[in-house]
C-alpha cells in the first residue's frame, strides 16, 4: 500500500489506545490541520508508511485533546513509537520547523531495531 492507504487515520482517544494495545509495534503521528509544519510533513509521513512493513497510524489532534496531554505533545508534528503497548521512543517536531524527512528516516531506522 502507498500513502494514506497504508496509514490509518485514528478517530479519537479510544481508538488510539486500542491501536496501541493491540499492535506490537506502532508509529503514531500527532498532527494538526492548522499547523503548516504538520501539513507539510504529512505527505512525507504517508510516503514513508507506504514503504514500510511497520504499522503507521495518524491522529488529527488539537491542544485540548486528552491524549495530547497524556503523551506530552507540545509541538506538531510529533511521532510516538510504541512497542508492545508501551511508549518506546519519540520524535518531537521542532518549534517553527517541524520534522524533516531525514529525521523521520533516521528515527524509523532506529525503531526498526527491536529493543
Amino acid at each position: 500500500m502507498r500513502g494514506a492507504d497504508a496509514c490509518e487515520l485514528i478517530g479519537g482517544p479510544q481508538a488510539l489506545e486500542e491501536a496501541i494495545r493491540t499492535r506490537d509495534r506502532l508509529f503514531v503521528l500527532f498532527y494538526a490541520s492548522w499547523c503548516p509544519f504538520s501539513m507539510a510533513f504529512l505527505s512525507q509521513y504517508l510516503d514513508h508508511a507506504g514503504g514500510s512493513e511497520l504499522c503507521y497510524v495518524r491522529i488529527l489532534s488539537n491542544d485540548a485533546d486528552d491524549h495530547v496531554r497524556k503523551y506530552g505533545i507540545d509541538v506538531y508534528p510529533t511521532i510516538l513509537y510504541f512497542e508492545n503497548g508501551k511508549l518506546a521512543r519519540r520524535l518531537d517536531g521542532r518549534y517553527l520547523a517541524g520534522i524533516s524527512r531525514l529525521a523521520l528516516e533516521k528515527f524509523a531506522a532506529e525503531c526498526a531495531v527491536k529493543t
